[in-house]
C-alpha cells in the first residue's frame, strides 16, 4: 500500500510565542519553524511500517507558502520516497486542507492517510475527521499503536488494529484499509535526521502543485482578529492549617495574585 504523510510547518515547539505589538497576531516572523509535532510522530510511524514491509511508499504532502519546503526536505531526510507541495498564499483552514489532500490522495491511489491529530498553533485538531468524510473512509483518531490486523474468516479486505487513546484509557479498533490515522504522542519516536541525509535530500525534486491544479479553489474561511497572551498562573499561597482555609472561604477572600 501507499501511505500518505501529512505534514504542516508551525514555529518550533521549543519557541514561547507572544502577541505582536498590535495586538492583532503572533510575533513569529523571526521564530524558527519545524515539522508540527504530531505530524512528524505521523510520519516516523508511516515510515515504520514502510520497514516493517506493511506499505511500498511514503508519500508527504505538506500545504502552504514556499516556506514549508524546509519541512518537506526534512520529511524526505527521515525516509519519505516523495515530496508533494501544494502551493498555497497562506496556510488554508482544516475544510480546505481536507479537500485538497482528498484530491492528492485520490491521484496518489494511496489506502492510508497518516497525521497528526492537531496542529500546535492554530490547534483545531479536526482536519483528519474532515479528511475521512470527504473520502468516505474510516477513522481511528488519538492512535497510540499501529499493527496489522489478522485475517478474519471470510473477511478478504486488509485491515490495521489500532489501539486509541480515550478519556478512560485504550481502546484497540479494527480498522479497515483504505482509512484515515490521526497520530497522539505515544504513537512513535521521531528519528533523528542527520547533517548528511538532510544533504541528500536538499538535491532531491519536491512535486509542486496549486490547488486549481487539484480542482479545488479555497477561501478565507477565518480572521485573525487579536491575540493576547495567556493569563499567567496565580502564585501559591502556604497555609498554616485547615481553619485558616476554613476562614478564607467562610470570609470569600480574594486569592492574592
Amino acid at each position: 500500500m501507499k501511505i500518505l504523510a501529512s505534514i504542516r510547518q508551525t514555529v518550533d515547539h521549543n519557541v514561547i510565542v507572544r502577541p505582536a505589538p498590535d495586538g492583532g497576531s503572533a510575533d513569529v516572523a523571526s521564530a524558527p519553524r519545524a515539522i508540527n509535532p504530531f505530524d512528524e510522530i505521523a510520519l516516523e510511524a508511516a515510515l515504520r511500517l514502510k520497514e516493517d514491509g506493511m506499505a511500498e511508499a511514503v508519500i508527504a504532502v505538506s500545504i502552504g507558502p514556499e516556506e514549508v519546503e524546509k519541512a518537506l526536505r526534512t520529511a524526505l531526510a527521515m525516509g519519505a520516497d516523495t515530496a508533494v507541495h501544494v502551493l498555497a498564499p497562506e496556510f488554508p483552514a482544516p475544510p480546505d486542507v481536507a479537500a485538497l489532500l482528498a484530491e492528492v490522495a485520490r491521484r496518489r491511489e494511496t489506502q492510508l492517510v497518516l497525521m497528526g491529530k492537531q496542529e500546535i498553533d492554530d490547534d483545531f485538531g479536526v482536519t483528519a475527521q474532515m479528511l475521512a468524510g470527504r473520502l468516505g473512509w474510516p477513522q481511528a483518531m488519538f492512535a497510540a499503536a499501529i499493527e496489522a490486523a489478522p485475517e478474519e474468516q471470510g473477511e478478504d479486505e486488509q485491515a490495521l488494529h489500532v489501539v486509541c487513546e480515550h478519556d478512560r484509557g485504550t481502546r484497540t479498533l479494527r480498522v479497515p484499509l483504505p482509512c484515515v490515522i490521526a497520530a497522539e504522542l505515544r504513537l512513535a519516536e521521531p528519528r533523528f535526521v542527520s547533517l548528511a541525509n538532510m544533504m541528500k535530500a536538499r538535491r532531491r525534486p519536491i512535486e509542486r502543485v496549486t490547488p486549481a491544479d487539484l480542482g479545488v479553489r479555497p477561501w478565507r474561511r477565518l480572521e485573525m482578529v487579536a491575540v493576547r497572551a495567556a493569563q499567567q498562573a496565580r502564585a501559591a499561597r502556604m497555609l498554616d492549617g485547615v481553619d485558616e482555609l476554613l476562614d478564607i472561604l467562610r470570609r470569600h477572600e480574594a486569592w492574592p495574585s
